[in-house]
């Protein structure tokens, strides 16, 4: 048998058992993080990481002998025991030091052995959380015995219940001819191997005591652009990878701090705007990048991760949307969440096409959302052409609000024989180049947007015969861009012009 330890935790295998048959359950295309067995030289680091309830936390130690520390599994169970703006305790538990009762100077993330009412067998660690001065019952020394040198962020995230739940010495895997990235099922595990598979990551403003609003708008930016669970890295440097998925969204300048090893941010201007970053070692602060999140597991993954890899990422908490949704599923969803929905109507066979308030912290704050919903036979569904028309397909997601909902809305413009035109509110500096353009004939209930080639660009429409001369739009074919084709064909005959459309997107 060999003992590999799987996203933090032991496992055992048979020997010459193949990576695919451990992660079972990985997404498929996404890469994990493997950081083979260092030598013994390698493996005596001064680092000692400590899995607690609210995240990861790495200290180098300074040497000093600290049975609780120097034996990682007697730190296992010790629970938070107090805490404020300055510090945090974690034990009690016996030690032998001698208390110097004297006030000593810290710093963020100093690791301070100390004593509650300076008796050494009711000692604590004591965790800084900011520049101050304290007597911790520390010896004469002043009782650093360590320093947080990364995941300082969870420090500041401890609350009443927390406790540690491992601890355990850092192994080197800096070398990446041992340390790397992989999809390949077929590698064959070694023993003492780490495999790290998915990235955690708990948005700024969310924890368990308290939640706050202060970044509501850009979180819910990066809740969107992860939704789908994974993180694509489209830039690695040395100190961040960058997920491009939004960029070219515009993102509200909310919370400007250090980015620090693990932190993530939404870029709000300039280059790669409204793309996610996660940084893989402290920078300073920018005024173009608002922090959004913290990563709490999985920092080995987005350090070793490289361009084109795909990464399995998880934010706490999930997004709340309820556009799209059918009434008794929006109900059902809000119950689970703990929240209280005011409904337009109760009336059945209803879909919902708005939601107040529009952020998932905001609703969570508040613990209730108010719905508008309309008659499902008011909702029509669509299909969108992504493989043949992705500009343009992307384009009318966001005029229409599909881009961040499942449900999206247009008015419309014109509706003659069997013709509706729509239209959007084109923002200024928005192009449509002709793409997907028809060359023969155009199929019943195609949906197409005009493209620049014409005055009317950006004016949407829908034909529900064929036609060999003049797209939906009723413009010739070299200013037609096709984007898809409408299913509900029957809902669309009932149109009525300034009537404000609503459509849901059918994904396969």
């Amino acid at each position: 048998m060999i003992h590999v330890h799987l996203d933090g935790e032991p496992r055992e295998a048979g020997e010459g058992s193949l990576l695919g048959a451990l992660i079972s359950g990985q997404p498929e295309g996404c890469a994990v993080a493997v950081i083979r067995p260092a030598t013994k030289e390698q493996e005596k680091t001064e680092n000692l990481e400590v899995t607690t309830t609210s995240g990861e936390i790495t200290i180098e130690l300074a040497g000093v002998a600290v049975d609780v520390l120097e034996q990682p599994e007697k730190a296992a169970g010790l629970g938070l025991h107090w805490a404020d703006r300055y510090a945090a305790a974690f034990g009690p538990f016996p030690s032998g030091i001698t208390p110097e009762r004297k006030p000593r100077l810290y710093e963020r993330g100093d690791v301070i052995l100390g004593c509650g009412g300076y008796n050494p067998r009711t000692s604590y660690l004591i965790f800084s959380k900011s520049r101050h001065v304290a007597d911790h019952g520390a010896d004469d020394t002043g009782g650093v015995v360590g320093r947080v040198v990364s995941g300082r962020a969870v420090l500041d995230r401890w609350a009443t219940g927390d406790k540690v739940i491992k601890a355990e010495p850092v192994i080197s895997w800096a070398d990446t001819s041992r340390s790397f990235t992989t999809t390949d099922p077929e590698l064959v595990l070694e023993d003492g191997m780490l495999i790290v598979t998915r990235v955690d990551v708990t948005a700024q403003g969310y924890g368990k005591e308290k939640i706050t609003t202060e970044a509501a708008g850009s979180v819910e930016h990066m809740l969107i652009a992860l939704e789908s669970g994974t993180f694509t890295v489209g830039r690695a440097t040395s100190t961040h990878i960058l997920d491009r998925k939004r960029t070219g969204t515009a993102v509200p300048v909310q919370f400007k701090r250090p980015r620090r090893e693990g932190t993530v941010t939404v870029r709000t201007s300039g280059p790669s705007v409204g793309g996610v970053y996660i940084y893989r070692v402290d920078v300073p602060s920018s005024p173009a990048h608002s922090v959004v999140g913290q990563v709490v597991h999985g920092i080995e993954l987005v350090k070793l991760a490289k361009e084109g890899d795909v990464l399995s990422l998880r934010v706490v908490p999930p997004r709340i949307d309820l556009l799209g949704l059918l009434l008794e599923e929006a109900k059902k969803i809000a119950a689970e969440r703990g929240i209280a929905l005011s409904i337009d109507t109760d009336k059945p066979d209803r879909i919902v096409v708005s939601q107040e308030p529009g952020t998932t912290l905001d609703v969570l704050v508040e613990k209730a959302a108010k719905v508008t919903t309309a008659p499902f036979d008011q909702v029509i569904d669509i299909v969108l052409d992504d493989a043949h028309a992705p500009a343009s397909c992307g384009i009318f997601r966001h005029l229409t609000g599909l881009d961040e909902h499942d449900a999206g809305m247009m008015p419309a413009f014109f509706v003659f024989d069997d013709v509706v035109l729509f239209k959007p509110k084109i923002p200024t500096g928005v192009r449509i180049i002709p793409e997907n353009c028809p060359t023969n004939e155009v199929p019943a209930a195609t949906l197409a947007i005009t493209n620049d080639a014409r005055k009317g660009a950006g004016l949407v429409g829908v034909r529900l015969s064929a036609n060999r001369e003049f797209g939906p739009t009723s413009e010739p074919f070299e200013g037609t861009n096709m984007i898809g084709r409408v299913i509900d064909t029957e809902k669309i005959k009932k149109v009525k012009e300034r009537q404000m459309v609503y459509i849901r997107e059918v994904k396969s």
